[in-house]
């Protein structure tokens, strides 16, 4: 038995094997000492050798889901290796073989899955700065592949891999995560940042199966075609590789034909709005910052999805919004129509909410693991399609009408599976009473036959007990000794000499019969006959079934689209949304907008509505002053939201909006360390900006929040200040950019796109009101020391800021007289500009040098902007603007 395991665990390198011994899942020597320690059992021993024994667990096999779920989530392969003949026929040694193996990218238990998450395998596949990648969803047959080019491939590649949030990545064998081959550099980005974040692994496959050539071949193998064209990959090398390596580690792993795999949607990256891992996170649009759940998230707010389907494609089309005005002008659309006619919507929902996961009951059933109770479910799934179909249809949009043609309800399939099973099948395969009567008659034969010696049986202890006159006489089965007569011994000199004694008991005997022993030869004959034939009958059922997967699929997918459309209207009812209105141009317009998760999280309070205006014509960046508290980084984070939301099709939280389409959003909000990287806050901060100005457009969307703030106040000061010149000079995008260096809103005087807007307070004595409303203008203060007190800092501390505060404002209005009282050294006015510019010629210098004894240094910065502002005008022979302060 030892020889077989070490047979079967060679075939199976880095798996733990779970070798079936009786009702146990064993596992021995390392496996044993890992599988104790997370699973939490006792580690025993056994003998294998003279004088050598070895590690050993095991758990019930009625468990195995739940230990199995424990070790997958830990990023643990399993080999599950089953008996595979019957013990009572076999010749010697059970033979066993591995019979699947789950891997963290795998999982196709139920009871394993996120039923409203997709849980994706990966592979990566790289070349001279170019990617492919293919991810699959083996437990509903979703199956997807892209090629990645240009200068930012490497970071395109670690932001799709965030996207897809991968249990598992397949990558070549010979390259690893380290950043120091080929395709390190990607490799390296992801294991650094979204893969780890997101619980992703790395599993390598031999290098050859991403031969280009192996994995064409394997994938046409598998789809049964002569060409790709068809998929729209035939060109596309990389994602071809990537989608041959997937497709062979699934047939490896699976043992099973995966007949639900049948289509491959290949994608482009540059299609849909393009949401980095960081910007994913700082919005929190599927888990918040505190706990990692949908709590408080804007997937929280929007999905009233009826189906386990419609959930998962919301999160799909929420993390990949949409670049074409015409197609998401068709989803507001049917949003639009479903929210105007309550009535039917809420009848179609009604029936939504009585259906199973379509999706992944055909991948069970093409995955090969399918149980009669799977198919069951399927066909009363399919049952209740003509009237959804009809319900569907009568919404009132041409969207709608579409759906409802997708929506066949595969009458013959269904009528197949009611003739074949059972309405209450078992739960297992093994257990038998699954085939319904009269589907095939040698079973029901067999049937006939088993039950016609079981009733030989029953009938047969009344007849004994009458002719031997012992009343106490009882006939019995076990597993063992098959059929038995029983005979307390007080009555043994009643038994009858054609009984064969069998069995002794401490207070009876067991006996046998010649004509019991043939009864029983042919009921337990005919009732493994009938568990065989109702394996055979249902596993044909259940190919047939899997031969029309594709189309089952397609219905699935319906199904959940049609889903989500009424999951949106609910939400636009529910939180008063409106169609906003979609603009090629890069604008985004809001009048009294609010943000979608807060509103919801004040639970019957009012949001304080605000609006805003960007335009990169004339109103690009906005700078963001005001208090602590008045809810800057609301607003900053509600504008994006606003256009994620519009972009997937959503109604969007406002009185009325006008979203231009956005290519990508960057945010730069929280203060994050990375000690383990050696990273600080402010480095963790710079690289993020540097992001930022590298890759954003003229269409993107830009957040910056406290730039800066991580490092002295004249260093960050003056890095604030070049990244707003650089994004109004070289950019040009929509931003918002909130900061605390009121400094910064002098930059509206001598940037013509560049505008101050401030949240609003009110002053009481002492006190403050937060007003949450945004206007045209700038804040002069922060009111830090008053939040500080808000927070319960020690009274004593709070006054002494305050003391210390009007030193420093007092010394900032006399820049040229001493001190009055000693104050902080770093308070003191500098006399060097606040920022390292080049300057463009000595007259410049020299006009600074006379500047800086009069004026602050921002002052001095604003005469330097103007005079090249000048000059540049001069060149270009536009007329020069009249400035009374300056001349």
């Amino acid at each position: 038995m030892m020889r077989q395991y070490q047979e079967l665990k060679a075939r199976h390198p880095g798996a733990l094997l779970m070798f079936r011994l009786g009702d146990f899942y064993e596992l021995f020597f390392d496996d044993a000492r890992v599988a104790a320690r997370e699973l939490e059992i006792v580690l025993t021993s056994r003998e294998v050798g003279k004088g050598r024994r070895a590690p050993m667990c095991g758990v019930p096999h009625h468990a195995l889901a739940g230990h199995l779920a424990r070790l997958v989530d830990r990023g643990y392969r399993v080999a599950i290796c089953d008996q595979v003949e019957d013990p009572s026929k076999a010749r010697g040694l059970v033979r066993r073989e591995v019979t699947r193996v789950v891997t963290p990218g795998t999982v196709m238990d139920a009871a394993l899955l996120p039923s409203r998450e997709h849980r994706y395998l990966a592979a990566v596949s790289g070349e001279a700065g170019a990617w492919g990648v293919a991810a699959a969803d083996l437990s509903t047959g979703d199956f997807m592949a892209t090629q990645i080019e240009g200068p930012d491939a490497d970071r395109r590649l670690a932001d799709e891999i965030a996207r897809l949030d991968p249990r598992e990545i397949a990558i070549p064998a010979a390259e690893v995560p380290s950043g120091t081959n080929q395709t390190g550099a990607g490799l390296a980005a992801m294991d650094g940042g979204a893969v780890q974040t997101a619980g992703g692994r790395w599993t390598h496959l031999d290098a050859w199966r991403f031969d280009p050539g192996v994995a064409r071949r394997a994938l046409l193998d598998h789809f049964r075609v002569t060409s790709l064209d068809g998929f729209g990959c035939e060109a596309l090398a990389l994602a071809t590789s990537a989608a041959g390596a997937l497709v062979q580690y699934l047939q490896q792993t699976q043992q099973s034909p995966l007949a639900h795999l049948r289509g491959l949607r290949v994608y482009r990256t540059e299609s849909v709005l393009d949401l980095d891992e960081i910007t994913r996170r700082n919005l929190e649009l599927l888990r918040n910052r505190s706990d990692g759940s949908a709590r408080h998230t804007l997937v929280g707010v929007l999905d009233e999805t009826m189906t386990a389907m419609g959930g998962r494609l919301l999160r799909e089309w929420l993390l990949r919004p949409l670049l074409d005005v015409d197609a998401i002008s068709a989803r507001h659309r049917a949003v639009g129509a479903a929210l105007e006619d309550r009535i039917r919507r809420e009848a179609v929902r009604g029936t939504l909410r009585a259906l199973p996961d379509l999706a992944r009951l055909v991948g069970r059933i093409g995955h090969g693991s399918a149980t009669a109770r799977d198919l069951c479910a399927l066909r009363e799934g399919l049952e209740r399609l003509p009237g959804l179909r009809e319900q569907v249809a009568q919404l009132p949009d041409a969207r709608f009408a579409g759906l409802a043609e997708a929506l066949d309800p595969h009458g013959d399939i269904a009528a197949h599976i009611a003739r074949a099973l059972v309405d209450d099948p078992p739960a297992g395969l093994r257990d038998g009473g699954m085939i319904r009567p009269g589907y095939a008659p040698a079973l029901d034969s067999l049937r006939e036959a088993a039950s016609g010696g079981k009733a030989w049986i029953a009938g047969l202890e009344a007849s004994e007990r009458e002719r031997t006159g012992i009343r106490s006489l009882r006939v019995g089965f076990n597993k063992v000794f098959g059929y038995y007569i029983e005979v307390s011994n007080a009555n043994q000199h009643l038994v009858p000499a054609d009984y064969v004694r069998k069995q002794t008991l401490t207070g009876a005997e067991r006996y046998i019969m010649p004509e019991m022993k043939e009864r029983e030869d042919a009921i337990l004959g005919a009732e493994e006959r009938i568990a065989a034939l109702e394996l055979e009958l249902f596993s044909a059922l259940r190919d047939a079934v899997a031969a029309r997967a594709s189309s089952l699929q397609e219905v699935a997918r319906a199904l959940a689209e049609t889903d989500v459309l009424l999951s949106l209207a609910v939400a636009a009812e529910r939180g008063d949304y409106v169609r906003p209105e979609i603009a090629a141009e890069p604008v985004l317009e809001i009048r009294d907008g609010r943000h979608p998760v807060v509103e919801r999280l004040l639970e019957g309070e009012r949001f304080v509505p605000n609006s805003l205006r960007l335009d990169v014509r004339d109103r690009a960046l906005l700078i963001v002053t005001g208090p602590n508290m008045a809810g800057k980084s609301t607003l900053l984070r509600q504008a994006a939201l606003i256009a994620v939301m519009a972009q997937m099709g959503s109604f969007v939280p406002a009185a009325w909006a006008c979203v231009g389409i956005t290519d990508r959003i960057f945010t730069r909000v929280g203060a994050t360390d990375e000690i383990a990287s050696g990273r600080s806050t402010f480095l963790v901060e710079m690289q993020e900006v540097s992001r930022i100005l590298h890759g954003a457009t003229e269409r993107s969307l830009i957040l910056l929040d406290e730039v800066g703030r991580g490092t002295s106040t004249y260093d960050g000061m003056s890095l604030a200040w070049a990244v707003v010149e650089y994004l109004h000079n070289h950019i040009g995008a929509r931003t918002l950019f909130a900061t605390h260096f009121h400094e910064l809103t002098e930059l509206a005087e001598v940037l013509p796109r560049v505008h101050n807007i401030a949240m609003q307070v009110q002053e009481q004595g002492e006190q403050i009101v937060f007003l949450h409303t945004v206007a045209d203008g700038r804040a002069d203060r922060s009111y830090g020391i008053h939040v500080a007190r808000l927070a319960g800092i020690p009274g004593e501390v709070i006054a002494l800021a305050g003391r210390i505060l009007q030193q420093l404002e007092a010394a900032a209005a006399r820049p040229g007289e001493a001190d009055a009282e000693p104050v902080p050294s770093r308070a003191r006015r500098p006399r060097q500009l606040p920022l390292a510019l080049e300057l463009a010629s000595p007259l410049e210098e020299e006009l600074l040098g006379m500047a800086i004894e009069t004026m602050t240094p921002l002052e001095a910065l604003r005469v330097l902007a103007e005079l090249r502002e000048r000059a540049r005008v001069r060149r270009a022979g536009a007329p020069e603007r009249k400035d009374r302060r300056l001349q």
